[in-house]
């Protein structure tokens, strides 16, 4: 390309923006004045000094400056010149859009920062430290999603419905934890059905309330305890799994994101009116004919509060599970993750619509969060739901896990299993961590005083007669000389070495070494929280009852216990919620 060329595109390219973006017209044409376009004007007399233009007058030449050389220098200077003006011209333009573009940038990025809410990751202290590494430095991600049926606004009051319910404390009405391994390849999404009955452990709030430690309350009041971190800190204490983040949407939230998306395809085999009855107040009002719908706004949050027409808790966490399944699909199709213009829709939404913990209450770590996610492919996304049975003290109201089911699942996302069987052979199972050196070194084993506790009843199986003695022995034959077994204790499912998380990194490393010499992995070691807590200790699970060196029972890819692989494609409705899709509603 010619300079001539380069010059109109440098120039001429940039200036009607400019124009358009409101700045000085004067600049619309700068270019043609200065030569931008084409080569430098031939020299005029008010581009030559005094003397020279009388020189010319006279015909004059020579080398001097006069004649015919004179003036093919002063053509010389004369373009030197007009190059000149179109630098600083063109200078200026570029320098007013890169200001321009970089202010507007700027403030927009600061406005959807400003949108974000925060809190705290964690409402207080579970014991579970990050996964460690695998071979290649890679560690799985988890976030928590939690659904808030909060009503603090006229918007949610509208949508959710309750007004008298407008100054209680949210719940956790919708909960799931989203994996993403570590080597990016596979994903998942666990469900805990919200009136399920699990150990909530001590939390404060962000106010500075703190809540006691309770046993045998649903995992939806965990959010009304502590926020969402306390939410966070029951998952993690009642799984053993990190949580990096969580994230919190209302019903507002809902809706906005749903219309951002254009529709989330979902499936009913019948229709369905989600209505109250006479032995049932209440509905979310959901209206579907049979078949396949495109969903959103309004009716995408009447989906995902359904209960009573798909059956039970378990049946509406499927159905959440199919509407984050298409909307994956949604995303996908959009290029959400590569186009400019949906990408800005949807950080313009999911801002507002969002709260998160800080960690990541930025737009810039909420992108790089989502890139973590787009190279998964969708037969790759596995949705599942914990397994439960109804709650003795009150059946019709309330569940509880199934303890072998649950805890097989946990172990899955623990040890980053994948929950699907469509991956490659090669990479069903998880590389080795990479050995981590502990920053203060362990102590003499003969100076580390470790009490060993048996509960291998911790899955409901009698306890292994004498196990706490064996494995005292076993320490002590490994130099931990100062192990002794102890009556008391209580049954865990799996095998941990705790240390007082008031002794810092020597007690850390001090119950590493315990754990190493035994063959335990790196996760079985935990910080005991509690305030009493003393020593070293040795809590021999249910899943060790036999064997001196501890074997980590195996699980394959995708064996998930039954009940638990949840993904639909359409819904079965409870006969009393069938709809004919002709009488009014």
């Amino acid at each position: 390309m010619g300079q001539s060329s380069v010059r109109g595109e440098g120039t001429r390219g940039r200036v009607p923006r400019a124009r358009e973006l409101g700045w000085d017209d004067d600049l619309h044409g700068a270019g043609e004045a200065t030569g931008a376009k084409g080569d430098a004007p031939e020299e005029t007399d008010t581009d030559a000094p005094a003397s020279t233009r009388a020189e010319r007058r006279r015909g004059g030449g020579g080398g001097d400056g006069t004649g015919p050389s004179g003036r093919a220098a002063a053509r010389r200077r004369a373009k030197k010149t007009g190059k000149r003006k179109v630098l600083r011209w063109t200078a200026i333009t570029l320098s007013l859009l890169i200001l321009g573009t970089a202010g507007a940038g700027y403030l927009y990025y600061e406005h959807l920062n400003g949108n974000i809410r925060g809190g705290s990751r964690a409402g207080g202290d579970s014991g579970v430290k990050r996964a460690a590494p695998n071979a290649l430095g890679d560690t799985p991600l988890n976030i928590l999603l939690i659904g808030s049926d909060s009503r603090n606004d006229e918007k949610n009051i509208a949508l959710g419905g309750g007004r008298d319910d407008k100054n209680r404390k949210p719940l956790a009405d919708v909960q799931m934890l989203l994996h993403i391994s570590a080597d990016r390849k596979n994903a998942s999404i666990t469900s805990i059905p919200r009136d399920t009955v699990v150990h909530i452990p001590k939390c404060t709030d962000k106010d500075g309330t703190s809540y006691a430690a309770t046993d045998n309350r649903p995992i939806n009041e965990s959010l009304q305890r502590g926020g969402p971190g306390c939410t966070l800190t029951t998952w993690e204490s009642l799984t053993g799994v990190y949580i990096d983040h969580w994230m919190m949407v209302d019903f507002a939230g809902v809706v906005a994101m749903a219309d951002e998306v254009g529709g989330v395809p979902v499936c009913v085999k019948t229709g369905v009116w989600d209505r109250s009855t006479a032995a049932q107040h209440g509905g979310s009002g959901l209206q579907l004919t049979e078949g396949t719908h495109e969903i959103k706004g309004e009716q995408a949050l009447q989906w995902l509060r359904t209960r009573h027409a798909f059956g039970s808790d378990q049946n509406r966490a499927k159905a959440q599970h199919m509407y984050m399944n298409g909307m994956m699909k949604r995303l996908q199709e959009q290029n959400a993750w590569t186009d400019t213009g949906r990408l800005t829709g949807l950080a313009e939404t999911a801002t507002t619509a969002l709260q998160v913990s800080d960690e990541i209450r930025s737009v810039k770590k909420l992108y790089d969060l989502s890139m973590q996610f787009k190279n998964v492919k969708l037969d790759r996304l596995t949705t599942a739901t914990v397994p439960t049975v109804e709650y003795p003290q009150r059946p019709k109201e309330w569940l509880q896990l199934v303890p072998s089911s649950a805890d097989k699942m946990w172990a899955m996302l623990r040890d980053d299993v994948a929950l699907d069987k469509n991956g490659d052979p090669a990479d069903a199972k998880p590389k080795p961590s990479k050995s981590a050196k502990p920053k203060t070194p362990a102590e003499d084993p003969a100076s580390i005083a470790v009490t060993v506790v048996n509960g291998t009843d911790g899955d409901g199986q009698a306890p292994a007669e004498g196990r706490a003695k064996k494995m005292a022995t076993t320490l002590q034959g490994k130099g931990f000389t100062q192990a002794e077994p102890t009556q008391e204790g209580e049954g865990r499912k799996d095998t941990v070495v705790t240390y007082p998380k008031a002794s810092g990194e020597q007690g850390k490393s001090n119950a590493q070494s315990v754990a190493t010499a035994l063959g335990l992995p790196a996760s079985a070691v935990r910080a005991d929280t509690a305030a009493d807590a003393q020593g070293i200790t040795l809590i021999v699970g249910a899943d060790w009852r036999e064997g001196d060196t501890y074997k980590k029972p195996q699980t394959e890819a995708g064996d998930l216990p039954d009940g638990a692989d949840d993904k639909a494609t359409c819904m079965d409705i409870y006969s009393v919620y069938k709809w004919d899709g002709k009488s009014k509603n």
